[in-house]
């Protein structure tokens, strides 16, 4: 009995540790903070892409120099740090792995700015991003220094989701940052896309959904992860982070992994609940669209993507404010110091990023009176200020001029009003009205915001990207990989495999005569096919080379940070697991596209054109030799004998132009080589490879089969005599 009643209290003893310790980890991820003030508005900082290098250490000194100070000055409620922490590069940034050196100075670097800004280290949260992932085999593993050296990692928020939560008198904001880098990092380059799995999308709906039944406040919703939904692959499901933020009607999805060097316009407005290869405009939805009255708890299935810009060469800083649950932001760099004075106005709204939501509450006259009866704006400055002023600029004569200048005056900490007439600026042009706030402090520096347009009459500005902001945000990549391979076959089979199929069922001699007497696309490619397929092994051996990329391994690779067993990559992707040879496991899809479509599609598809282009040329020539030598065709390969004074001159012209136009396509074929050899150097240094021992059919096929048909092709110039 009394054994008994011993084991009892061990059980109930463990029992009460386990509990206390799910809760400590429950809470850890499921964080609520009391927001103090009258006023519904606050204001968050998120940075991302630091990729501090052993071989940058001005990226990690500046961040110290810089942030610190300016987060003491603008005081924000959370700080969020959007993964790519760490570089994670050699010098020649072409080896891809940990580097526990950048790690150590990134949290040195981050003790020091949490100090200097004097905020709770709690409010920071930075997540992981691809290049902290880099040859790291799985979560915990010895190179996993994210989960030790993070802010993340050293607070315990061990899961791949945390969500913290700030409580306002008049409604609650939550914030959701989740990990969705591959659960095995592979080296770079071939990891670059996010890859959310199933469990990670139950556990982000889970903490998106967590106060929709507990809280009869209005709720303002943020996600927050590294990858662009550009960037990131669906679950083996089929579902996508797209489908759970709509369904969440989340405000924004606030990311990075692009940096500024695609463009300073990586925003993309999502409202439709489908799956689409392309996205032509920022905004998805056209303003045609049926206007519906919205109420405050009504789902609104839309939000807004927004990229945020890389500390790495361009020192960005976003701060963004939720002023009564309407988002506003800006985009600041310290390429050229700190910042004395940074100004961002929160109402009225900036018209070009209009939610829809906003548009129809606009058109259906339901905003409160109250907020449309102040203009707003944050003022944070190092030093007092001394005046603030609130512009308006009128744009109908293609020319700014004013129509309103008026004193805003601080109503709370960085908060700044001014009553307005809003009626005034009611206008169906949405740029006609642009808004200006001047600051200037103690010292008499003077600072203005950014010129922004603002509508109330429910119109949104067009807004739109350029070519290379198109193809990283309105492209879905995940989806485009496998028709842009198969393309690429389809053209192969068009040009190499159809036409053998047409000489067989036809049995006719496809010549270049022929082609001259019957032009077109079908007698073209017979033509050339059959040029290429009298110059011995040439085409079997081009076949040959197709089906060994679509059959067999490219690459045979060290996939992981040091050690283990190298893996081998396909065109699905990397096989690192081998113990189950019937069912084996590719990883890292799509990201091998990478490698995939620029050899295809930059080397392979030109390499072979010019391969068809040489083989035509010959042909030719070897007929114009024919019809002015008097020879057969069945004599191309002998001596020509000599032609007679009439027709030398058109055979010297000739051979001339044929010089030349081998010379054109020799110089194209040392250019593709060239690029094909830097793929393979870095390929090389990437994975720690042999081009002879890992790679040599991808890295020798394409340099021998140009190298063979100008070899196989130059005996009709050599053995022709004028």
């Amino acid at each position: 009995m009394g054994i008994n009643l011993s084991l009892l209290l061990i059980l109930l003893f463990l029992c009460k540790n386990c509990s206390s310790s799910d809760s400590n980890s429950n809470g850890k991820n499921r964080e609520i903070i009391e927001v103090k003030g009258e006023h519904d508005v606050v204001w968050i900082v998120q940075l991302s892409d630091l990729h501090f290098s052993v071989h940058h250490p001005e990226r990690a000194s500046e961040f110290q120099k810089f942030v610190g100070s300016t987060l003491s000055m603008i005081n924000p409620s959370l700080v969020f740090i959007t993964g790519d922490l760490t570089d994670g590069k050699s010098k020649d940034l072409l080896t891809m792995k940990q580097n526990e050196e950048e790690w150590i100075e990134y949290q040195n670097t981050m003790e020091n700015v949490i100090n200097k800004s004097g905020l709770d280290k709690s409010i920071f949260y930075d997540l992981r991003g691809n290049h902290d992932n880099f040859g790291v085999p799985t979560t915990g593993d010895l190179y996993d220094y994210f989960s030790k050296y993070s802010i993340t990692g050293q607070l315990g928020r061990t899961q791949s989701v945390n969500s913290v939560t700030l409580q306002m008198g008049p409604r609650d904001l939550l914030f959701v940052s989740f990990d969705s880098t591959t659960s095995t990092g592979l080296r770079g380059p071939t990891n670059v896309f996010g890859h959310p799995t199933d469990q990670l999308l139950t556990e982000l709906n889970s903490h998106l959904s967590q106060r929709d039944a507990t809280s009869a406040k209005p709720l303002t919703k943020i996600a927050l992860g590294h990858f662009p939904l550009s960037f990131s692959a669906s679950t083996n499901s089929k579902n996508t982070l797209k489908h759970i933020f709509l369904n969440h009607s989340i405000s924004a999805y606030l990311c990075g992994h692009l940096h500024t060097r695609f463009g300073n316009n990586l925003k993309r407005h999502h409202e439709i609940n489908s799956y689409n290869l392309f996205q032509l405009n920022i905004h998805e939805k056209t303003q045609s669209s049926s206007t519906i009255c919205p109420n405050e708890s009504q789902k609104v299935n839309e939000f807004w993507e927004m990229e945020m810009g890389d500390w790495r060469k361009s020192r960005s800083m976003r701060i963004m404010a939720i002023d009564q649950g309407h988002i506003s932001f800006m985009d600041i760099n310290f390429k050229n110091g700190v910042k004395e004075i940074l100004i961002l106005p929160t109402f009225p709204l900036d018209s070009r990023y209009l939610s829809t939501t906003i548009l129809n509450k606009y058109k259906c006259q339901s905003l409160d009176d109250t907020s449309h009866s102040h203009i707003k704006a944050l003022v944070f400055s190092s030093n007092v200020i001394k005046k603030v002023t609130a512009k308006i600029y009128d744009s109908t004569h293609g020319e700014l001029y004013t129509v309103l200048e008026t004193p805003m005056s601080e109503n709370g900490d960085h908060i700044y009003t001014s009553p307005w007439n809003s009626k005034a600026f009611m206008d169906p042009n949405p740029t006609r009205y642009w808004l200006q706030i001047e600051a200037i402090d103690i010292n008499e520096l003077t600072i203005s915001s950014n010129l922004i347009p603002f509508s109330l009459n429910g119109f949104r500005a067009n807004l739109s990207w350029t070519w290379k902001e198109f193809f990283v945000m309105g492209c879905q990549w995940e989806g485009l990989y496998y028709p842009v391979f198969w393309s690429f076959y389809l053209l192969m089979f068009i040009v190499l495999v159809l036409p053998k199929f047409i000489t067989l069922l036809w049995k006719r001699q496809y010549t270049y005569l022929f082609y001259k007497a019957n032009k077109g696309l079908f007698s073209l490619l017979t033509w050339v096919f059959t040029e290429v397929h009298n110059i011995p092994f040439l085409w079997k051996s081009m076949l040959a080379y197709l089906l060994y990329l679509l059959l067999c391994p490219w690459l045979l690779g060290q996939v992981f940070t040091e050690g283990g067993e190298r893996g081998y990559m396909t065109y699905k992707g990397w096989v690192v697991d081998f113990k189950d040879l019937k069912k084996l496991e590719f990883i890292g899809f799509p990201d091998v596209m990478v490698i995939v479509i620029p050899h295809l599609y930059f080397v392979v598809l030109p390499s072979f054109f010019i391969i068809l282009g040489v083989a035509a040329e010959r042909a030719i020539y070897q007929d114009h030799v024919c019809s002015i030598s008097g020879k057969k065709r069945d004599d191309y390969e002998g001596n020509f004998g000599r032609l007679n004074t009439r027709n030398k001159l058109s055979g010297f012209v000739l051979d001339k132009l044929r010089k030349w136009s081998r010379s054109i396509l020799l110089i194209l074929s040392l250019a593709i080589c060239w690029k094909h050899f830097k793929s393979c150097w870095a390929l090389m240094k990437a994975y720690e490879m042999n081009p002879v021992v890992h790679f040599p059919f991808y890295s020798f096929s394409i340099p021998v089969l140009l190298a063979y048909v100008f070899y196989m092709t130059k005996r009709l110039h050599n053995t022709h005599q004028i």
